[in-house]
């Protein structure tokens, strides 16, 4: 089968959403990933566009990102990508989204200590606001929603 599998490197951009699905867990989160270059000019490193995906996990890596990832980590996404385009009220919206094959840590900032799931685990029991998934149509104003910053590439 033709997929286009994708390595994203970036920070979680919103606070993983879970749900227990009748196919089984489902999590969900907004990756940012924003492209760095050196600024021979500045001499300096200066941030680029910022691209956001949502990524979707499911069944068991489900709940390990929900009970292992919070807003602002960096981290690595391997999975298939999906780019889907609608017309919705004469509207037209893109989404990007990657259902995600593997997640973890990115360890160029920083150290984890990796513990194996046990089968008693269960899927955190915290429940968040669903936010508002859908890339805006162009030139219309972005839905209000809680700032979610994550800190700067340095």
């Amino acid at each position: 089968m033709n997929e286009t599998m994708v390595c994203a490197v970036g920070r979680v951009a919103t606070q993983p959403v879970y749900r227990e699905m009748a196919s089984g867990p489902s999590a969900r989160f907004r990756l940012a990933v924003t492209a760095r270059y050196w600024d021979r000019e500045k001499n300096t490193w200066t941030d680029g566009h910022t691209n956001f995906f949502t990524v979707w996990a499911n069944r068991q890596l489900a709940t390990n990102t929900a009970a292992s990832l919070t807003v602002g980590e960096p981290v690595i996404v391997q999975g298939r990508l999906k780019v889907r385009t609608d017309v919705r009220e004469g509207q037209s919206w893109t989404s990007a989204d990657i259902d995600a094959v593997a997640i973890g840590h990115d360890l160029a900032w920083g150290t984890a200590a990796f513990r194996r799931a046990s089968k008693a685990e269960t899927a955190p029991s915290s429940t968040q606001p669903e936010p508002h998934w859908e890339t805006p149509p162009e030139g219309s104003p972005e839905p209000a929603q809680p700032a979610a910053s994550a800190p700067a590439l340095t």
